[in-house]
């Protein structure tokens, strides 16, 4: 019997994994792959976006899953720095396929500490607010996006390992620097379905595998295009 629910449990992985990226079974681990398996059962369940928030020594650490928009990384991220947190980390996986899930993991920190109960609270309900379009993240006060990224560089490329459209984003490193990004991100009407993020010397390289709104391929000669329309919305926020 046991053997059975295994063996009908890795079929219906298998076939939920069909909605990634070709690379998302040979370079994402097993326990990954379970987990979004797991978020996207409660998200079927609840008909609600899963904010999972668990602190660990001096870590908070979110799950969260939806349906992937463009507008949706650009409130989570914009909340994350509105609320003045540190991020140590994240990993990003989105369906390429319907229904287009998105998956997102951060490791935060508030002040070097985890954050407390009444913290985790109040972030969870600032992104359900922001997600049901209750709150405009853009126009928190204590955001100030006026001024542009400084040395910054951006490029576009069809990655080879992943078959992927990719945007290459290089700057140093600044507050609010991932909400800059995928609030241009949003502009353009792109989702993001993979992120690799690395910090070296005081400077961020952020490289984002996009696709269109609808899950569309995007030509390379639209790719040109795009990341410099991103690199003048990062230069000049206020145009």
């Amino acid at each position: 019997m046991t053997s059975d629910v295994q063996t009908s449990t890795l079929e219906l992985l298998k076939r939920f994994n069909q909605a990634f990226p070709e690379f998302y079974e040979q370079f994402v681990s097993s326990e990954i792959q379970f987990q979004n398996l797991q978020l996207a059962f409660e998200l079927q369940k609840t008909r609600q976006p899963v904010i999972q928030l668990q602190t660990e020594a001096e870590r908070t650490h979110l799950q969260f899953a939806c349906r992937n928009q463009s507008s949706v990384l650009s409130d989570i991220f914009g909340l994350i720095a509105a609320y003045g947190l540190t991020q140590h980390n994240f990993s990003l996986y989105g369906q390429v396929r319907l229904p287009l899930l998105v998956f997102l993991r951060l490791t935060l920190s508030h002040k070097g500490k985890a954050l407390s109960q009444k913290g985790r609270d109040s972030l969870c309900r600032s992104i359900r607010a922001a997600l049901a379009d209750q709150v405009e993240v853009e126009k928190i006060s204590e955001l100030n996006l006026k001024g542009g990224l400084q040395g910054l560089e951006t490029s576009f490329f069809i990655d080879p390992v992943f078959h992927l459209p990719a945007l290459l984003v290089e700057a140093e490193s600044q507050p609010s620097l991932i909400y800059r990004v995928m609030y241009a991100i949003w502009q353009e009407d792109l989702l993001v379905v993979n992120a690799n993020f690395m910090a070296w010397r005081g400077r961020v390289r952020l490289t984002l595998y996009l696709m269109g709104p609808n899950g569309n391929p995007i030509p390379d000669y639209l790719g040109q295009h795009m990341a410099e329309s991103i690199k003048q919305r990062l230069i000049n926020p206020q145009q």
